[in-house]
């Protein structure tokens, strides 16, 4: 029997065992079927619901889940009582908490299986032009990752032997082509075609810090934390890196001038460069194609007195131009046909920009001059560059410099301050040179080439997966390369799914509208005596000598079968 309730004392302050129990119980496991019985069974709380209240006024999406938890009937009404006894909300309940739980995030091997299905579904197939071709188009953007697959094995690609290597290199040296037959009926057993697979995989790098990863720059200040880096704030060390630098800068100019380096990369934390040498990319002389840029680095570029020209925004003016003139030519057809009067249908729109110069005499006319503050003359300009600065650090920025202003390009980036940042885990360090040809002060590099095979699975069941992974910074030279020995090896059908580095897609630009392009002639008749001893096979020689299709974008899919390419950008 419960003692007698002292005066100015509640009873269940001082001894609330059946509340006490609630709460010790409410950190066991609801899975245990002892536990959730005994706490069923105490008796509720005195003047206070059997089940604990859900707020209201909260929602479904920030209250806290259970994943534990289990579905809870509602609240029955209190037998012979009345049912709105029962709060409204407890009607509510069932039809709130019945939402479904979260999806849960897929599985790495789900994801792995699922691109497998849909590479070998029929409705993967690549958006191909009309018909299969012999050849792919040029893709100027570096890539990152390629990865080959074939229902045959990639087993001439495994542990090539001493002998082998050293041939590679030395056919890599010499700029040796390899030639290879239609088909190979024992890819394993053909020393030819494993040297040739060790010639296409080297590059040239500088500088050379293999601890580091000097590929990719832009945006690498991740990669690159908390690696060792003795030259940040030693600046005398600095200058003796970017001395060198420069050497080697200057000697890959002068091999490209000379048409025995086809073309070079420059890649800096800000912008990557594309030098190109006479003949390639249907121009007959050198280019230089910088991406992304900035509205300060145009103006700095301007200032040394480098011309230059932004393709991809000449190119959507010169459509905008072409559009309005269709429209005023439809509108005024249509007004014609209408018998209106068209005289002031040919007068140009007003430009927002005819009050940009400076002049401000209309606010004399209306006498209030001194009671309106003037835009000073930098937000003139500004107002004026609006276009032009939105375009910053996007692929319309990509500029181009031709001819002679390549040189001036040259001294200007040797001397640029913004070349080498100044801060941050890339402070100090000099861009990185790419290059196919050897030059002065380059280091031999080796791609990372491995295999592996699996099943995956097709409408039919599952097949035999084959697959070659290429890792580095693929050039576009490398590429053509590996295709021209994976035709013969894989018999003719291969496909192969390409990571670009998204910076250089915009290399992929036309260097200038299609009439202004010099035309190309006919690599058989004088394309060897263009690039004479550039270190490019033929027909890859070919394929970069093309005017570029692909605009700001790159290939993402490529596909042979029966030895004619299909691909995807």
């Amino acid at each position: 029997m419960a003692a007698p309730a002292e005066p100015g004392h509640s009873p269940g302050f001082k001894k609330p065992p059946a509340l006490l129990r609630l709460k010790r119980k409410r950190p066991v496991r609801r899975s245990d079927p002892a536990a959730a019985a005994e706490a069923a069974a105490a008796p509720a709380p005195r003047g206070s619901a059997a089940a604990r209240r859900r707020n209201p006024f909260s929602s479904l999406d920030n209250a806290p889940r259970r994943a534990a938890a289990a579905p809870q009937p509602p609240t029955a009404a209190p037998a012979g009582g009345d049912p709105s006894a029962v709060p409204f909300w407890q009607f509510l309940e069932p039809a709130c908490e019945e939402k479904p739980p979260g999806r849960a995030e897929p599985a790495e091997s789900s994801d792995i299986l699922a691109l497998s299905q849909d590479l070998h579904s029929p409705l993967a197939a690549p958006k191909a032009p009309s018909s299969p071709r012999q050849e792919f188009p040029a893709d100027w953007s570096i890539k990152t990752r390629v990865l080959f697959m074939s229902s045959q094995p990639f087993t001439w690609a495994e542990h090539l032997k001493g002998q082998e290597e050293a041939q590679g290199v030395a056919q890599h040296c010499r700029a040796a082509e390899a030639s290879l037959p239609r088909s190979v009926q024992e890819p394993r057993l053909c020393t030819e075609l494993r040297c040739a697979f060790q010639q296409s995989l080297l590059y040239w790098l500088h500088p050379s810090l293999p601890w580091l990863p000097l590929f990719p720059r832009l945006g690498a200040d991740r990669s690159m934390a908390g690696k060792a880096c003795p030259w940040a704030q030693d600046e005398a060390l600095q200058q003796v890196l970017m001395s060198d630098w420069s050497v080697s800068f200057t000697s890959l100019y002068q091999l490209l001038r000379a048409r025995l380096c086809p073309y070079f990369y420059v890649c800096s934390a800000q912008f990557s460069v594309l030098f190109r040498a006479a003949g390639l990319a249907g121009s007959a002389e050198p280019t230089a194609a910088i991406a992304p840029t900035t509205r300060g680095l145009r103006h700095a570029m301007r200032s040394e007195g480098i011309e230059f020209s932004l393709p991809l925004l000449e190119e959507s003016g010169a459509r905008k131009q072409k559009n309005s003139e269709e429209s005023l030519e439809t509108e005024t057809a249509e007004g014609l046909r209408a018998g209106s009067s068209v005289e002031d249908t040919g007068e140009p729109a007003p430009s927002d920009d005819d009050d940009d110069d400076g002049n401000f005499s209309w606010l004399e006319e209306m006498g209030v001059q001194g009671k309106v503050k003037k835009p000073d003359t930098i937000s003139i300009q500004l107002r004026k560059e609006k276009h032009e600065v939105q375009v910053d650090h996007r692929p319309e920025s990509l500029v181009l410099v031709r001819g002679s202003h390549t040189f001036r390009l040259l001294n200007f980036l040797i001397s640029c301050r913004s070349l080498v940042a100044v801060a941050g885990p890339q402070a100090g360090l000099p861009p990185t040179l790419l290059s196919p040809v050897p030059f002065r002060g380059g280091t031999l590099q080796t791609l990372k080439a491995r295999t592996a095979s699996g099943r995956a699975r097709v409408p039919g069941g599952f097949e035999d997966v084959f697959s070659l992974e290429v890792l580095g910074p693929v050039l576009p030279h490398a590429l053509h390369a590996l295709t021209l020995l994976l035709g013969p090896a894989q018999r003719g059908s291969f496909r192969a799914l390409l990571s670009p580095h998204e910076p250089s897609a915009a290399f992929n630009t036309r260097p200038g509208p299609p009439q202004l392009i010099p035309c190309v002639r006919p690599p058989q008749e004088d394309g060897q005596q263009e690039l004479p001893a550039c270190g490019l096979h033929p027909r890859t020689l070919e394929q970069l000598r093309q005017c570029p299709t692909l605009g700001k974008s790159s290939l993402r899919l490529l596909e042979m079968k029966d030895y004619s390419y299909t691909w995807k950008a």
